[in-house]
């Protein structure tokens, strides 16, 4: 199977179309809306804000990402606005609602400017402002909690796991350029909590508030905070602390693999999107070859995750993250997922992953195709059909 993905990947590679949502007919753009649209964005909104952007306009603008940013924060303010006044007359599951798709125009527009950017700064607080009105006035299922970290803290999302009793629970990672609101905001939590698995989602360092608000940089050692994940869960009497599984999507399928690798006291690892040597892709997308960037301003943005002064300060500490070496220490259930079509990880990395997990007990690998969804990075796009393979997944090998 994974042979046959491949294969179809070089096929669609040479010129077949990819089957994502080309709204402005840019990659690190229509990704972002992509995304937007897995949280549960509306997509009449997102047209009233940035329909004018669209028919090669974003491209003439003087600063692309800039008008971006503009656009997709106003249509937040204007739901925001609409959730304060809906709380003030007592509607408080309106305002909730509101306060929910004003956090996912926020975040998305968030991801776009140079991190140097003032108003970038002043979009993030309005993330987590109007994410925890939500929360409060939705009653979600999300408690905010800090996983103390070194002289520091990871701001992270504890999703409790339906029924009684200590359950098992996943620590999940971010990414790159992810935020643990995005992760809550995909379902993901509320899919394995109905099937009786709580998860911890965490801004681990170099994303999210642990770099915004605490100056965490990312490393290739993702087994220390990891370890201090599974510490602090350890506390915690409604949680199982003999099943407990580690998991991140993206530049996380680095992190993941390598914390289940080095910390022994995970039982299962989830790779949401294989990436085994991102140090080597990122010096081929600075020599002008390799694949799609995640975010417009990717160079600075990965010297701002990495704490590097330099782009090649940045490539140096990149070179770190490889996974070569490192699969075979891995003893425990292994899920690797994948989309044929992704644009910035090939499916070789997927294959390459799978085949170095020669001691795991329990290796899969599962690549989504374009005939039924999810085959982009990440599964972004249409990340239903993986979010409950993996739910799935992860209760059987935690049930067990």
């Amino acid at each position: 199977m994974a042979l046959l993905a491949h294969q179809q990947f070089q096929l669609i590679a040479k010129g077949q179309k990819h089957n994502m949502y080309t709204y402005f007919s840019d990659y690190p753009a229509d990704l972002a809306l992509s995304m937007a649209l897995d949280m549960g964005a509306n997509i009449d909104e997102i047209d009233r804000s940035c329909s004018h952007l669209r028919g090669g306009k974003l491209e003439q603008s003087d600063e692309p990402s800039l008008a971006l940013f503009e656009a997709w924060l106003n249509g937040a303010d204007q739901l925001r606005r609409r959730a304060e006044n809906d709380v003030a007359e007592g509607h408080t599951l309106s305002g909730a609602e509101k306060f929910r798709r004003a956090t996912i125009m926020y975040l998305t527009g968030e991801r776009l400017p140079n991190h140097s950017n003032p108003d970038r700064h002043a979009a993030y607080d309005r993330v987590l402002e109007c994410f925890a009105k939500y929360v409060e006035y939705g009653e979600a299922n999300c408690e905010r909690v800090l996983v103390p970290f070194e002289q520091s803290v990871l701001p992270s999302l504890f999703v409790r796991a339906e029924g009684t009793g200590p359950a098992p629970c996943l620590v999940h990672f971010n990414g790159l350029d992810g935020i643990k609101e995005f992760l809550f905001l995909t379902g993901y939590g509320q899919a394995l909590s109905r099937r009786g698995i709580s998860v911890l989602f965490v801004d681990n360092p170099g994303v999210g508030e642990a770099l915004r608000k605490h100056d965490l940089h990312n490393s290739p050692n993702a087994e220390l905070p990891a370890s201090a994940c599974l510490d602090y869960l350890k506390t915690r009497t409604d949680v199982d602390s003999e099943r407990i599984g580690m998991a991140a999507l993206s530049m996380g399928g680095y992190h993941a693999p390598r914390a289940a690798a080095f910390e022994k006291r995970f039982r299962c690892c989830i790779a949401w999107g294989a990436n085994y040597d991102w140090g080597k892709q990122f010096r081929e997308r600075i020599a002008g070859q390799g694949t799609e960037r995640s975010v417009p301003h990717v160079f600075e943005h990965v010297m701002w995750v990495l704490g590097a002064q330099s782009l090649e300060n940045a490539a140096e500490i990149a070179d770190g993250f490889t996974l070569e070496g490192i699969l075979e220490h891995i003893t425990v259930p292994i899920l690797i997922t994948h989309g044929e079509n992704d644009r910035q990880i090939t499916v070789d990395k997927a294959e390459a992953t799978f085949e170095e997990c020669t001691n795991s007990p329990n290796r899969e690998l599962r690549i989504f195709t374009s005939e039924e969804g999810g085959d982009q990075h990440c599964h972004i796009g249409n990340m239903s059909p993986a979010i409950d393979y993996m739910a799935d997944w992860a209760r059987e090998v935690l049930s067990s």
